[in-house]
């Protein structure tokens, strides 16, 4: 990995990011309406649903850890050195994800709890008496990160480079040019789609995270990996030309093994099982989506998105704490909408709508008031500089 360090702002990526992850609340809400297990679950699931969320199934967290990878280097182009970055990372994720864990996840192990598991106790009680004693209700650990696992991996990740990059310039140069002889050229595609494949076939078996750090082998081999190919992203001009090259045909491929994993489901809905052959060409569509989307939308932002706009700084400062708060919101409005008279329809527009407006209000009001920004993922204000939001990546 290259440790020199390019001025420019890329743009479109800032774009993606955004964009990821408001695709990511968006698939949050729509799993409390599908046969997938969910801490709130909207009776009785729907089971064509399944559908639109494999568009974005195989490759949503992947291609955050991606977008991740490549705002850490763009931090570390700022950055004195090593040390400061890491010091600034473990406070920029480390006091969200504590304040996150005692304040704000708190209801979502008590929703789940109530509707899924018999808990008879009300919120008040839960709080002074099971979830800041470590222990396992039902099988549902307290105290918890919840959805913040992605913080917790984020931060190890971000640790992990730092001590790579303490290596001799020498051996990053190197693992640099033998990443670009693999990925700038025709066989980008093949490469990502093998490694997508074996990861989840070979590593562990299918593509269900544990969110346990100690044993998730698969998803930090997986994840891990998307976030050094962010970071090579935003050092190698060819990686990045090859992607501009290619994302076109990675489209194709994607929307090709998506049409494949919807004809599955709907043709083997529920527990039926597939034949040998057919489940292999699922787990090959797996893949090939999961790959050729990112490569897309990573094409996407490279060719065509990469221009700013007067509301690109907001929407990227917003990007974390939205991050922080949504999938509270979800279980919350979600286990109100059960003791409602309401339609699929009406519950799904009413939590999409619900969702976002209640990350606004947490952003707005947090952003204002100097002690919360440190605890939602915002640079501390200053009295001699103001904050550029332009510069607040997760």
């Amino acid at each position: 990995m290259e440790t020199g360090r390019p001025a420019h702002r890329h743009y479109g990526m800032d774009w993606l990011r955004i964009g990821a992850f408001q695709l990511l609340i968006l698939y949050h809400v729509g799993m409390a309406f599908v046969p997938w297990a969910f801490s709130v679950k909207m009776t009785p699931p729907i089971d064509w649903t399944v559908v639109p969320m494999f568009l974005t199934n195989p490759w949503r967290l992947s291609l955050l850890f991606v977008v991740s990878g490549f705002a850490s280097a763009a931090l570390f182009a700022r950055s004195p050195s090593v040390g400061a970055l890491m010091r600034s990372r473990l406070a920029r994720l480390g006091i969200p994800l504590l304040f996150g864990m005692a304040v704000i996840v708190t209801p979502q192990p008590w929703v789940e709890l109530v509707t899924q598991h018999g808990y008879s106790h009300g919120f008040g009680y839960f709080l002074l008496h099971d979830y800041y004693r470590p222990q396992a209700i039902d099988g549902v650990i307290v105290p918890t990160y919840m959805h913040l696992w992605f913080v917790v991996y984020l931060l190890a990740y971000t640790l992990l480079w730092g001590a790579l990059l303490t290596l001799p310039g020498a051996w990053k140069e190197r693992a640099k040019r033998v990443a670009e002889r693999s990925l700038a050229g025709p066989a980008l595609l093949p490469i990502g789609i093998t490694a997508f494949f074996c990861i989840h076939n070979f590593v562990s078996p299918g593509w269900s995270d544990t969110h346990l750090f100690v044993n998730d082998w698969s998803a930090h081999l997986d994840y891990f990996s998307a976030f050094l190919f962010g970071i090579l992203l935003r050092h190698s001009h060819p990686v990045r030309a090859a992607v501009a090259r290619w994302w076109k045909i990675a489209g194709i491929a994607a929307l090709l093994g998506w049409a494949y994993l919807a004809w599955a489901e709907l043709a083997y809905p529920g527990d039926a099982r597939l034949s040998y052959a057919l489940s292999l060409l699922y787990r090959i569509a797996r893949s090939t989506e999961a790959w050729g989307a990112i490569v897309a939308l990573i094409g996407l932002a490279e060719t065509h998105w990469n221009h700013d706009s007067k509301w690109r700084p907001m929407l990227a400062e917003a990007v974390f704490p939205f991050y922080i708060v949504h999938q509270t919101l979800i279980l919350v409005v979600g286990y109100w909408l059960l003791s409602t008279p309401t339609t699929g329809l009406e519950r799904f527009l009413i939590l999409v709508v619900a969702t976002f407006a209640g990350c606004w209000l947490f952003y707005l009001i947090g952003r204002n008031i100097a002690p919360l920004r440190p605890l939602i993922g915002l640079k501390r204000q200053t009295a001699t500089k103001p904050v550029s939001a332009g510069h607040v990546l997760v």
